[in-house]
């Protein structure tokens, strides 16, 4: 039996990038919230000490900052033919694990979608014609333009600290910065990160190409700064400990390092930690929710009242609370009706090893977010006439780190053990540069999540189910975006290329990104979408569903500053719509 404790004004769920903006802004319009974090609390200096922090073997081998499979897990095929099997561990992606959440362990790269990628369908309908779109493809537009969500950007790239170059200065090419992004109201607060070896002469051999390079914006700080809630950032020293580490330099952007420390000493905001949610509570109508039940670290049921419920986990684990709670129509790959779990998607990764003689690219001096990028490949930055696919990819030399135990970079045929194996290692480690193609993910109407029929969590609800393939589409478009990146790399002279392209089926195994996307989807049509463009249920109008589960396909970019940018959004209309009269923002 749940003990029933004293109402909220909101009860968000999940203490990450977005909650913390959420949680931020709600009791600045003097609101009573609460937030309950599955994970524990994390702190930058106590947990993220420069004495220990790169420490390889504890934080990217052993995963300290992730979540545990004992905690949380999920089941996984390749199509609805085969058995779904319990992941014992996490691989492909690295779900974050306490307060932070995966904004603790990203590497800084802060994208702005394309204008085009939030009317992906209508866009690409009116370029190309209706039958221009695979079949296979279940892409749809956002139900938000580019232009609305340009100031919730802003505000997010100011808030953590952006390092790069505008292209677009309300409309007016700039530069050095990247030619194709949407116009933006102004330029990034603070200067690009200063540029290693490598990355320029990526840079050099893209413009001779005939391509236009820029550099890679970063939310790890190039100059010290005091965002505009008052919180100091140091400025990055190129440590190369980003990805999989918290930051001990308070340089990257986190919660730790922007909100935490302005929001935690509110009297009207409170965290819990170690506490996960079980389910949403709903009244009798199934209208509305009534707040939250979850388990405490001691096993004890709790029930939280609150009058708004704003759902802020990891894509995957929104979409379970969502399924788990009944609140929309779980979505059916047969007849392609309902919502939730619909268009999940991912991200299809490929590159370029290079391997040159008598190069010092000292690839242990970088960030996360260093590199030199093209965008002429991304989107529908180019003339798809004829190629057989939609969608791109973002081509970039970005290296983020040369940590010794994971980054052995070593020509094809090379022993893996063995003196021939530690020569190779020798002769390469200095000398090898990795070119990335980062392509979208389409969504198409066979990859879905849904509640396991036969697996089951330690709290005795059923383990989400993830449905997913690359789809033929990305496969073609991948393999496309990588051939331009030798085409770079071959301007670079190397010793030897040896290109990487992705292949079916896709395996859940070896790490491949943390851009999980979809599930929940934001769009105009209630009958196709979970939220609406304000990230507001249409089942349960006092339940905001927010994060890259909102995202209806993926783009080629890192989805952080979109999901930023995004949960601005929300809670401005929280603030300015929904609290004024409550009830749906957009008639359904």
């Amino acid at each position: 039996m749940a003990t029933k404790l004293p109402r909220k004004d909101a009860v968000i769920i999940g203490l990450g990038w977005t909650g913390s903006i959420l949680a931020n802004e709600l009791t600045d319009e003097g609101l009573d919230v609460v937030a309950i974090e599955r994970g524990p609390w994390r702190n930058t200096a106590t947990d993220f000490n420069a004495g220990y922090m790169q420490d390889e073997l504890r934080y990217a081998i052993r995963k300290e900052l992730f979540l545990r499979p004992a905690q949380s897990t999920l089941t996984f095929r390749n199509n609805a033919g085969q058995e779904a099997l319990p992941v014992r561990e996490f691989g492909s992606f690295l779900p974050g694990n306490g307060v932070g959440g995966a904004g603790v362990h990203w590497n800084g790269q802060n994208w702005r979608f394309l204008p085009s990628d939030f009317r992906c369908r209508s866009h690409l309908t009116e370029r190309y014609g209706a039958k221009f779109i695979p079949q296979e493809l279940t892409i749809q537009d956002w139900g938000v333009t580019y232009e609305e969500v340009e100031p919730y950007y802003d505000k997010f790239e100011y808030l953590t600290a952006a390092s790069g170059k505008a292209g677009n200065i309300a409309g007016k090419i700039q530069q050095g910065g990247n030619p194709f992004e949407g116009p933006r109201s102004r330029d990034y607060p603070l200067p690009p990160l200063d540029m290693a070896y490598g990355p320029t002469l990526f840079a050099e051999a893209a413009r001779e190409a005939g391509f236009h390079p820029f550099p890679q914006p970063a939310s790890n700080a190039s100059r010290s700064y005091t965002n505009p809630l008052g919180v100091q950032m140091g400025a990055c020293s190129y440590c190369g400990f980003c990805e999989r580490f918290g930051c001990a330099n308070y340089s990257k952007a986190s919660p730790q390092t922007t909100i935490l420390p302005v929001l935690m000493r509110k009297s009207n905001f409170e965290c819990r930690t170690e506490s996960e949610v079980v389910r949403i509570n709903l009244d009798r109508s199934g209208k509305r929710a009534t707040g939250v039940t979850y388990v405490d670290a001691q096993g004890q049921e709790w029930e939280q009242p609150g009058d708004l419920v704003l759902v802020c986990a990891f894509i995957l684990f929104n979409v379970h609370l969502l399924l788990v709670s009944k609140i929309g129509k779980p979505y059916d790959p047969k007849t392609a009706s309902g919502t939730v779990g619909r268009n999940y998607a991912y991200q299809t990764m490929g590159g370029v090893e290079l391997f040159f003689d008598n190069k010092n690219f000292n690839p242990f001096i970088s960030t996360g977010a260093m590199g030199q990028c093209i965008d002429n490949f991304n989107g529908d930055n180019f003339d798809h006439s004829g190629l057989g696919f939609a969608g791109g990819a973002v081509v970039m030399a970005n290296g983020t780190n040369a940590r010794p135990i994971l980054t052995r970079p070593t020509p094809p045929g090379t022993p893996r053990w063995g003196a021939t194996w530690k020569k190779a290692t020798t002769d390469n480690y200095l000398s090898s540069l990795y070119i990335s193609a980062q392509g979208g993910s389409y969504a198409v109407r066979g990859n879905y999540l849904d509640l396991d029929p036969t697996y089951k969590d330690r709290l005795g609800r059923p383990l989400l189910r993830m449905t997913f393939d690359f789809p033929d589409n990305d496969i073609r478009m991948i393999h496309y975006a990588v051939d331009k990146a030798v085409e770079i790399g071959k301007i670079m002279n190397p010793r030897q290329i040896v290109p990487h392209y992705p292949a079916k089926p896709y395996s859940i195994v070896p790490y491949q990104t943390t851009h999980n996307i979809g599930g929940a989807i934001m769009g105009s049509d209630p009958s196709t979408s979970v939220v609406n463009k304000y990230l507001q249920s249409w089942d349960v109008p006092n339940v905001f569903v927010v994060g890259a589960s909102a995202f209806p396909q993926n783009s080629g970019y890192n989805p952080t500053g979109t999901v930023g940018a995004l949960a601005y959004k929300a809670a401005d209309a929280i603030r300015t719509l929904y609290l004024k009269n409550e009830g749906p923002l957009v008639p359904a």
